[in-house]
């Protein structure tokens, strides 16, 4: 009869605390910094907000050109983040939009239509949401460093691999996955451009100056240094300006480009609309389930990765390394939600704008919104001037950026201290590679469960040997957690060890969890080493543990014997041995 009142309490209280200042502040962060928020900060947040939106406009850009979509859209993908973020968001220099990773792995959904790019922006946030108010983090957390170097490496070499038709202006189809991206390079070489790759090739390397021209430079030094600090940190935008320059000079020149441009860049804000769930294709009508079938379950990989990123972001730049990972996920579900009304393909955090944002000196989430100010800006009144960009200078500007993300020391590193791992993450890279990203990382956790369950099954047992009165006491040390799984395992060592052994002695003193298989397998043994006459003794087992083994086998209780000493590879106390 206390049952519902229990119930009814427990609803009470959970409803009162989720309802709680405490709780609103948490959940809505700007109540927390915004109270404190001043001039200086203003000033600072400004200058980090334009800084972060120069990157942002050619990185937008460049990630919608890997997926497939308009130009436009890449610039869509971030105009609602900055606002949202500046609401939700808890860190105060992570800046969410659109990034290379995700952006090549909805590339094959965006073939089909742009519609299917804003559904899965829709679909991501509503999991990632979801992940975030049920507490899910936490399974990133099943993801080892090798399985995410050998995805990001795999990411990396297909993105800059899909590139190479832009860089080289080649002829067909640049193919989504690496080696089809390869083989269209190699089977459409000839019908290459020379003045593409020259302006993709000066774009890398103007990129390297500006970067080295940054080296030692801050915002608080010298006019000069100053200077060269911004347009270092500038220099994705400075880059791309600079063959928007080389092109319209091309054009009022000679009245020829010599080099692929990106084209007409749609004018203007994105339609305010629902998600579209149901699409037109062929004119014939999609609904909303066949889309989902379209998308398949493979989809789900999208936001686990996109929920990875903004989880890893978040710890590299949170103060003293501290982030509330729930609010994260709740900033970014709804970044990408909100952002799915404004056709905003998938989004997460970023880590390039991310330390862009850092190094600017941002104060407070505000950054975001000078950012998506200046995008504003930028799609009002500067789509025009954007049809002049080159595509090798994004290209070029892409392959710079990928490069940076391949981990070669990782692989060097487990090559020489953990060839286990070293062929986890080659595994995950070349799946990745030659199947999908997606199939890639799937590939990498399982191999990754795989290995654990093994070494959970084969776990670590200490043998000692001692000689007493020409009896030969031999002691199996069971060490911490050993599981269901490793049933078998202890059995066969403690066979082998019987039979060298006159007294078998299985020292329980370090062990902290053991379940009923393992239990039920013990208590064979007794039966099995009575039967020839073999002495087995328990000794210092927990009373749970103890009471757990007698229920299966009540005989086995006089086989328990509590602690003499933990020192039994030395000696074994005359008392104990009487006691056999």
């Amino acid at each position: 009869m206390n049952v519902p009142i229990t119930i009814r309490r427990r609803l009470k209280n959970s409803a009162k605390k989720a309802c709680s200042y405490e709780t609103i502040k948490k959940r809505l962060p700007i109540l927390q910094w915004l109270p404190k928020y001043s001039s200086d900060y203003f000033i600072k947040d400004t200058i980090a907000g334009v800084t972060v939106g120069l990157t942002a406009i050619p990185q937008g850009i460049a990630y919608a050109v890997i997926a497939g979509l308009p130009p436009e859209y890449g610039m869509y993908a971030s105009l609602t983040s900055g606002f949202v973020y500046f609401i939700f968001g808890s860190c105060k220099d992570v800046t969410v939009g659109p990034t290379a990773i995700i952006a090549s792995m909805i590339a094959k959904y965006a073939s089909y239509s742009i519609d299917y790019a804003v559904l899965a922006g829709f679909l991501t946030g509503v999991i990632i949401l979801l992940m975030g108010i049920f507490r899910l983090g936490f399974l990133v957390n099943f993801i080892s460093m090798p399985v995410i170097s050998g995805f990001t490496t795999a990411a990396a070499l297909q993105i800059a691999a899909s590139q190479l038709k832009g860089f080289f202006a080649l002829k067909g189809p640049s193919g989504n996955i690496f080696y089809e991206s390869v083989y269209n390079l190699f089977k459409n070489i000839k019908t290459a451009k020379i003045w593409d790759p020259v302006l993709g090739t000066s774009t890398i390397i103007m990129l390297y100056i500006l970067k080295r021209m940054g080296q030692g430079c801050k915002s608080t030094n010298g006019l000069q240094k100053v200077t060269r600090w911004f347009l270092s940190l500038a220099r994705n935008a400075v880059v791309v300006v600079f063959g928007m320059i080389l092109a319209y000079v091309f054009q009022i020149t000679t009245f020829q480009v010599p080099f692929e441009l990106i084209g007409d860049i749609g004018s203007g804000l994105p339609a305010i609309s629902l998600p579209p769930f149901s699409t037109v294709t062929n004119n014939q009508t999609v609904p909303f389930v066949k889309m989902l079938q379209v998308l398949g379950p493979q989809f789900l990989v999208v936001p686990f990765v996109a929920t990875l990123k903004t989880v890893t972001i978040s710890k590299a730049f949170a103060e003293g390394g501290r982030v509330d990972a729930t609010q994260e996920m709740i900033a970014v579900g709804l970044c990408n939600i909100i952002g799915s009304f404004a056709q905003s393909m998938p989004i997460t955090g970023s880590f390039t704008r991310t330390a862009l944002n850092y190094a600017s000196g941002v104060q407070t989430p505000a950054g975001g919104v000078t950012k998506c100010v200046l995008l504003i800006l930028a799609l009002s009144f500067l789509t025009t001037t954007f049809n002049y960009i080159p595509k090798a200078s994004l290209a070029g500007l892409i392959l710079v950026e990928m490069f940076s993300m391949i981990d070669y020391k990782m692989i060097f590193k487990l090559w020489r201290k953990s060839k286990k791992e070293c062929i986890l993450l080659v595994m995950t890279l070349i799946v990745c590679l030659f199947a999908g990203l997606e199939y890639g990382i799937v590939t990498g956790i399982l191999l990754e469960g795989v290995m654990l369950l093994y070494t959970t099954s084969v776990p670590t047992v200490y043998i000692s040997s001692t000689k007493v009165d020409n009896r030969e006491f031999v002691n199996l040390h069971l060490l911490d957690n050993v599981p269901y799984c490793a049933s078998e395992y202890i059995k066969k060592a403690v066979l082998k060890a019987s039979h060298q052994a006159d007294v078998l002695i299985i020292d329980g003193t370090d062990l902290h969890k053991m379940d009923f298989t393992v239990a039920s397998n013990l208590m064979i043994l007794v039966k099995d080493l009575n039967k020839v006459n073999k002495d087995i003794v328990f000794f210092n087992f927990k009373e749970s543990f103890r009471n757990l083994c007698v229920d299966i086998y009540p005989e086995a209780e006089s086989k328990f014997r509590p602690a003499l000493t933990t020192e039994l590879d030395k000696s074994l106390p005359v008392q104990y041995i009487t006691h056999l």
